[in-house]
């Protein structure tokens, strides 16, 4: 017989959401991941009616009592759930009746089925991410070795010329070749790899708006939403400051090329998420943080395709911030999206939080 607190522990680090109900259909029990995805304290809600957490579930409540009735377990899959905070919810939930301790008992499991299309979704975007890097790698080696070449003509050929004037021709040749030399080291992103230290979020986010701030002279609007509760991460201190400072740039230039800017804002906001999945690794703990802009959006037709590098929505831009960003995040084992409508843009990053065991 395994030990009560080995089994709590098991239960507690199980990425399915699971409650313990009573006969009367309170709550006694919820893993962290049912509390993650209910958005609620298990200590809070102990003792409540399960009818307590969704708005609209008379259905689903009727059907928990004919099991309590019955004894028959049942399943049901794509349900429509609605939260109490009126968030919907798609998921399949298991429903198993238990007789121990001499009561009845109901052990609920509930699956979102958005994780698991999130979840496919990181996946084919972290394979897409690969692709790309191993593309650009390719395409930069292809690229440099002309480059080199053409850049030691030019200056042999320079040596050769007896008049200065026609020394301006090959000026522009070596000129134009460091140029397209650099534009390929930018595209690769960082050389080495991350210096990792302890540092905490928040001190990557107030730098990053010091710099915003100083550039605008303070004439652009940007909203804290903190969680001071955030332990500090495992990242490379200026690697990541590059990271934050691209999306928040591109936010801001963004809204100041609106036609109206005078109620533009930026709101960074950071919240910890558990038993949260990127890649193929399942965290513990995660950083969330979440970048929204308030202006004109990103055009829907490149959407899909911004953090490939040359890819831009202005027509001054280079397109490879996002595309650096992209590959420092991917260096700390990090994750970021993006979702934008006109008037409403978030850049999320995700990164991992070290272990109680680091």
């Amino acid at each position: 017989m395994l030990p009560e607190h080995f089994l709590r522990q098991i239960l507690d680090n199980l990425s399915t959401a699971v409650l313990l109900l009573d006969g009367s259909l309170r709550i006694s029990y919820m893993n962290p991941a049912a509390e993650m995805l209910l958005e609620v304290s298990g200590q809070r809600v102990n003792g409540q009616r399960i009818s307590s957490l969704f708005s609209d579930s008379v259905e689903s409540i009727e059907s928990l009592r004919n099991t309590i009735s019955n004894g028959h377990p049942f399943t049901k899959r794509e349900a429509q759930l609605t939260l109490s905070n009126g968030q919907c919810l798609a998921a399949d939930y298991s429903v198993t009746p238990m007789l121990a301790l001499d009561r009845q008992w109901i052990l609920l499991e509930i699956l979102p089925r958005d994780r698991l299309l999130r979840i496919t979704k990181e996946e084919a975007q972290l394979s897409k991410q690969e692709v790309t890097r191993v593309l650009v790698r390719g395409l930069a080696h292809e690229i440099k070795n002309p480059l080199g070449g053409i850049r030691g003509a030019a200056q042999l050929l320079a040596r050769k010329l007896a008049e200065p004037a026609l020394q301006d021709y090959t000026d522009v040749i070596i000129q134009e070749a460091d140029r397209l030399r650099n534009l390929v080291d930018r595209m690769l992103g960082p050389y080495q790899p991350p210096r990792l230290t302890r540092i905490n979020i928040h001190e990557i986010t107030e730098h990053v708006c010091s710099l915003i701030q100083a550039e605008t002279l303070g004439n652009l609007d940007i909203h804290r939403d903190y969680d001071p509760s955030i332990p500090d991460l495992m990242a490379d201190r200026e690697q990541l400051i590059q990271a934050v400072l691209n999306i928040v740039r591109n936010a801001m230039q963004s809204i100041m090329s609106a036609v109206d800017n005078r109620h533009g804002k930026i709101i960074l906001r950071t919240r910890t998420l558990r038993q949260f999945t990127i890649g193929p690794k399942r965290h513990r703990l995660v950083c969330r943080l979440e970048i929204t802009d308030s202006g004109p959006g990103i055009d829907p037709g490149i959407l899909d395709s911004i953090f490939y590098p040359m890819v831009s929505g202005r027509a001054e831009g280079t397109g490879l911030g996002l595309s650096i960003t992209q590959n420092i995040i991917t260096r700390h084992h990090g994750l970021i999206e993006c979702d934008s409508v006109p008037g409403h843009t978030t850049f999320t990053l995700f990164l991992p939080l070290p272990g109680e065991d680091e």
